[in-house]
């Protein structure tokens, strides 16, 4: 290996620790927070919206009123996919094309659907493919929903409570400490009663920071590639830079 390839891997190597390390402190974090923030809303509404519609449409389809129930739903949960292919190139930078029936659609001059005619425009939606891939897209955004609304909360209140322990640990209203044990044995509790203990803590907390900052990151890319790849069926393009 000559000393130029040496010289280039090792700035690679400091390049990806500073990118690491300075995680808490770039903007694109606050976007993938944010990302993760309207994940577990929104990923709750789309899936109890898209049952409801799908049951009641389902359910009617006996009647003149079961078609274009499921239609109107089908044709919405076309829309979210769409919005969420926007969310997820404003916030996370994943670059994901409209699903084939929404690109097919304008809204400029009017309300202009795919297809000759209505009736056409409908047919086209029930065999379009990416109308069931946007389906199950309100399944997986549904999973990350779950798993945003335990994961984002837990990690910003574990670190808000680490950095904030030089300020609170001698507040009569707040205990810090916990149980320490050995083996099969609890020897008591260890509580932060001196600054310099408050202190060490709280730089503990900045590497937990910096740690949950790179997993939430991750987590929000997961997330917003994992719904790429379903809405165009093994999707590879590029993504921006973490």
């Amino acid at each position: 290996m000559t000393q130029t390839a040496i010289t280039t891997d090792r700035s690679s190597v400091l390049e990806s620790l500073r990118t690491v390390v300075a995680a808490p402190l770039r903007k694109e974090t606050y976007g993938n927070l944010a990302y993760l923030a309207l994940a577990a809303i929104l990923g709750q509404l789309y899936f109890v919206a898209f049952v409801t519609g799908a049951s009641l449409g389902i359910g009617l389809l006996i009647t003149l009123l079961g078609l274009p129930i499921l239609a109107g739903t089908l044709a919405a949960t076309v829309g979210v996919a769409g919005f969420e292919a926007r969310l997820a190139d404003w916030l996370v930078g994943v670059d994901i094309p409209d699903p084939e029936f929404l690109a097919q659609s304008s809204v400029k001059n009017g309300l202009v659907l795919p297809g000759d005619g209505f009736l056409d425009a409908v047919v086209s939606l029930f065999r379009a493919p990416s109308t069931w891939l946007s389906v199950g897209l309100v399944a997986v955004k549904f999973v990350f929903s779950l798993v945003a609304l335990v994961v984002l909360p837990t990690l910003l209140a574990i670190s808000a409570a680490l950095l904030a322990t030089p300020f609170i640990y001698q507040s009569q209203f707040v205990g810090l400490g916990s149980a320490v044990t050995v083996g099969a044995y609890s020897v008591g509790p260890w509580v932060v009663e001196t600054l310099p203990e408050a202190l060490a803590v709280a730089g503990g907390g900045v590497v937990f920071v910096i740690v949950a900052a790179n997993l939430l990151n991750a987590l929000a890319r997961l997330q917003a590639i994992s719904i790429a790849v379903l809405l165009n069926g093994g999707w590879t393009g590029a993504v921006a830079d973490p």
